[in-house]
Protein backbone atom coordinates (compact mmCIF):
# COMPACT_ATOMS: atom_id res chain seq x y z
CA UNK A 1 0.00 0.00 0.00
CA UNK A 2 2.74 2.29 1.12
CA UNK A 3 4.15 1.58 -2.57
CA UNK A 4 1.41 2.59 -4.63
CA UNK A 5 1.44 6.05 -2.25
CA UNK A 6 4.62 7.03 -3.52
CA UNK A 7 4.10 6.44 -6.94
CA UNK A 8 5.16 9.77 -9.12
CA UNK A 9 2.92 8.62 -12.36
CA UNK A 10 0.32 8.15 -9.76
CA UNK A 11 -1.34 11.62 -10.74
CA UNK A 12 -0.86 10.86 -14.36
CA UNK A 13 -2.68 8.12 -13.93
CA UNK A 14 -5.34 9.26 -12.27
CA UNK A 15 -5.03 12.80 -14.56
CA UNK A 16 -8.31 13.37 -17.21
CA UNK A 17 -7.69 11.91 -20.94
CA UNK A 18 -7.01 14.13 -23.97
CA UNK A 19 -10.20 14.99 -25.72
CA UNK A 20 -8.46 15.26 -29.36
CA UNK A 21 -10.03 12.44 -31.61
CA UNK A 22 -7.95 11.16 -34.69
CA UNK A 23 -10.09 11.77 -38.13
CA UNK A 24 -8.74 8.46 -39.37
CA UNK A 25 -10.36 6.74 -36.60
CA UNK A 26 -12.13 8.49 -34.71
CA UNK A 27 -10.54 6.92 -31.49
CA UNK A 28 -9.62 9.23 -28.73
CA UNK A 29 -5.98 9.98 -27.16
CA UNK A 30 -5.28 8.51 -24.69
CA UNK A 31 -2.72 10.78 -23.30
CA UNK A 32 -3.23 12.35 -20.10
CA UNK A 33 -4.54 16.35 -20.86
CA UNK A 34 -2.52 19.09 -18.88
CA UNK A 35 -3.85 20.34 -16.10
CA UNK A 36 -6.49 23.05 -16.77
CA UNK A 37 -6.50 21.84 -20.45
CA UNK A 38 -8.66 19.69 -22.12
CA UNK A 39 -5.57 18.02 -24.37
CA UNK A 40 -2.46 16.66 -23.86
CA UNK A 41 0.59 17.79 -24.55
CA UNK A 42 1.34 16.69 -28.24
CA UNK A 43 -2.33 18.38 -28.96
CA UNK A 44 -1.54 21.55 -27.80
CA UNK A 45 -2.27 21.58 -24.18
CA UNK A 46 1.43 22.93 -23.69
CA UNK A 47 2.24 25.96 -25.54
CA UNK A 48 2.32 29.13 -24.47
CA UNK A 49 3.44 31.05 -27.04
CA UNK A 50 6.63 33.12 -27.59
CA UNK A 51 8.52 35.01 -24.57
CA UNK A 52 7.13 38.44 -24.50
CA UNK A 53 9.97 41.40 -23.88
CA UNK A 54 13.25 41.26 -23.63
CA UNK A 55 13.11 37.36 -23.30
CA UNK A 56 12.66 36.98 -26.97
CA UNK A 57 15.15 36.02 -29.19
CA UNK A 58 14.22 39.00 -31.90
CA UNK A 59 13.14 42.31 -29.33
CA UNK A 60 15.20 45.32 -31.01
CA UNK A 61 13.00 47.85 -29.20
CA UNK A 62 10.50 48.91 -27.20
CA UNK A 63 8.42 50.23 -29.41
CA UNK A 64 5.60 47.44 -30.24
CA UNK A 65 5.24 46.60 -26.50
CA UNK A 66 1.55 46.84 -24.57
CA UNK A 67 2.57 49.72 -22.71
CA UNK A 68 3.94 51.58 -25.36
CA UNK A 69 0.92 50.97 -27.54
CA UNK A 70 -1.04 51.87 -24.74
CA UNK A 71 0.81 55.20 -24.13
CA UNK A 72 0.74 56.00 -28.10
CA UNK A 73 -3.42 55.30 -27.73
CA UNK A 74 -3.64 57.95 -25.15
CA UNK A 75 -1.77 60.38 -26.68
CA UNK A 76 -3.99 59.84 -30.13
CA UNK A 77 -7.59 60.10 -27.30
CA UNK A 78 -5.68 63.93 -26.33
CA UNK A 79 -5.22 65.15 -29.56
CA UNK A 80 -8.79 64.22 -30.85
CA UNK A 81 -10.21 65.26 -27.92
CA UNK A 82 -8.34 68.39 -28.28
CA UNK A 83 -9.42 68.84 -31.79
CA UNK A 84 -12.77 68.63 -31.00
CA UNK A 85 -12.82 71.01 -28.26
CA UNK A 86 -10.84 73.72 -30.57
CA UNK A 87 -13.16 73.12 -33.20
CA UNK A 88 -16.20 74.27 -31.10
CA UNK A 89 -14.58 77.75 -30.72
Amino acid sequence: MTKMANNPMQSAHAALRCAAKSKRSGMQCKAPAIKGKRVCRMHGGKSPGAPCGELHGRYVHGRQTREAKAARKEVRDLIRTVRQLAALF
